[in-house]
């Protein structure tokens, strides 16, 4: 009893902060208190990565697609013989020369990638993805299979969202490229996740951009209809706003393998969507 009373007679003096606990036996935040206590424990599942909300979620990898969907458009369509990527590096000032912005990486010969989000982040997963390229064909002698580069690259970003002391990538990925099944075009988001898409997009645009692929993608698509299905997509997203200089395209196919698209072609295949 004399230590109840005790506590009691101190509870007054206690301090509400962000590590007090939700049931304290002794202490109660008064009304005017509540929004410090609501506002405490949503900080409390926020500020550690390894940490589940009562809902079940991870705070800091939402908070990394949403670096994600701040970032430029970027799409990619399969076609018959090959994928075509296509960005939107949308200049944030006039000074700023375009050729000096990278969105679009060669991973291997056959492999290329795309990016929306913090594109630090991006190249150096680039990095690393170009590292298991060269291991495999150092220790193989054959081009690493697109769909398993894919797997290895999400599971290392996978890795980042399970352990203290790191923090999600927050950028998303479109990787195309072609191997001995075929083209191939994968979406690989901050958590680690991946899906295959005949089309798809990312960043700021992308609902305007699946939602005139949904209407006009077709199987077996010519690279020049891919490209135009692209381009139309992402003009979709800057409100048929789309600028020659600052739209990147890049194509992985059969023939020529990666490789990206003169400013002169560029050019002339923005001019036809208008």
């Amino acid at each position: 009893m004399q230590l109840l009373s005790t506590c009691a007679r101190h509870a007054k003096y206690w301090t509400f902060n962000n590590y007090a606990p939700t049931d304290t036996l002794f202490y109660q935040p008064r009304p005017w208190q509540q929004g410090k206590f609501m506002q405490a424990g949503h900080m409390a599942y926020d500020r550690a990565i390894t940490v589940f909300s009562p809902d079940g979620r991870l705070f800091q990898v939402e908070y990394a697609r949403e670096a994600v969907k701040r970032g430029t458009t970027t799409v990619g369509v399969k076609f018959k013989d090959g994928v075509v990527l296509i960005v939107d590096k949308r200049l944030s000032s006039k000074l700023i020369e375009p050729e000096s912005i990278e969105k679009i990486f060669k991973i291997d010969g056959h492999i290329g990638c795309a990016t929306s989000g913090l594109v630090a982040d991006a190249r150096a997963l680039v990095d690393r993805a170009r590292t298991e390229c060269q291991v495999n064909t150092f220790n193989y002698s054959e081009d690493l299979a697109v769909e398993s580069l894919v797997k290895k690259l999400c599971d290392f970003k996978q890795s980042y969202t399970q352990y203290g002391g790191v923090r999600p990538f927050g950028t998303a990925m479109l990787i195309g490229g072609i191997d001995t099944s075929g083209p191939h075009l994968y979406e690989t988001d901050p958590s680690g996740a991946l899906m295959a898409y005949k089309a798809g997009g990312i960043g700021a645009g992308r609902n305007e951009v699946m939602e005139v692929f949904e209407k006009e993608y077709k199987d077996n698509l010519s690279q020049k209809q891919a490209i135009n299905l692209g381009l139309k997509g992402l003009a979709a997203a800057n409100e048929n706003n789309l600028k020659a200089d600052v739209v990147e395209i890049a194509v992985v196919n059969t023939k020529d393998g990666f490789h990206n698209l003169d400013a002169k072609t560029v050019n002339e295949a923005v001019k036809k969507i208008k």
